[in-house]
């Protein structure tokens, strides 16, 4: 089967699209069901069936992450219509931000001390709460593993979608200003796509949230890298 779909252009990307449309349908029956959980775990499952490579399947998938910069473009739209939310509580949006990317940095260096990580394994968990692509930069930069650096990133970064609103359930967080800068800052874009499933304002919060954190976090890590 493997050799069937090998240099298809279409075969990664027809497969991708198809597995998140069918979570979307599935979400709608079944609530607690997360589409993009769905999706990657029925590509898993297809891929293995049939015996077909990762890097088949990522000949035509790759197009798809192509997207991604006018998507994140694309969310300063759910921002721009909430700016008087942003101009009313600038203090405290940038507040919580900051406070989540030290947050996030902060236990990656506890955790690194407590289990006696090297720099180099330290570094490579470091960015663990940004965008791929600024993670990538700051991994290579401070001498990380940037491979396993995208892996943790995007584990993060799902964990974070199935349970974020669960968290800020449990703990009783039901601003949604507050809620869209905990799953921005805290889940990078995973975290902003269930936000803005959650609302508005919380979508165009945690859209904000993910730009401002990681930007941040390319200035805190200068510091935090020299520490171990």
């Amino acid at each position: 089967m493997d050799s069937v779909f090998s240099g298809s252009l279409f075969f990664g990307g027809a497969l991708t699209l198809l597995a998140c449309g069918a979570g979307a349908l599935i979400q709608r029956k079944l609530k607690w069901m997360n589409p993009m959980v769905f999706a990657i775990a029925a590509i898993i499952i297809f891929l293995k069936v049939f015996g077909i490579s990762y890097e088949t399947y990522d000949e035509g998938a790759k197009y798809i992450s192509y997207l991604l910069t006018p998507v994140t473009v694309a969310l300063a739209i759910p921002l721009y219509r909430q700016l008087n939310v942003l101009k009313h509580h600038a203090k405290e949006i940038f507040a919580g931000i900051i406070a989540g990317v030290i947050s996030s940095m902060g236990s990656v260096f506890g955790l690194a001390l407590l289990f006696e990580l090297t720099h180099e394994e330290y570094i490579t968990l470091l960015p663990k709460s940004i965008t791929t692509a600024i993670g990538m930069g700051i991994s290579e930069e401070f001498g990380g593993m940037v491979t396993i650096t995208i892996a943790v990133i995007m584990i993060t970064g799902i964990l974070g979608n199935i349970f974020g609103e669960l968290i800020l359930k449990l703990f009783r967080i039901h601003e949604p200003i507050a809620k869209g800068v905990a799953m921005g800052t805290g889940a990078h874009a995973f975290g902003t796509m269930r936000a803005l499933q959650m609302g508005e304002i919380e979508g165009a919060m945690s859209s904000l949230s993910v730009a401002v954190a990681g930007l941040i976090t390319v200035i805190g890590a200068a510091f935090f890298a020299n520490l171990i």
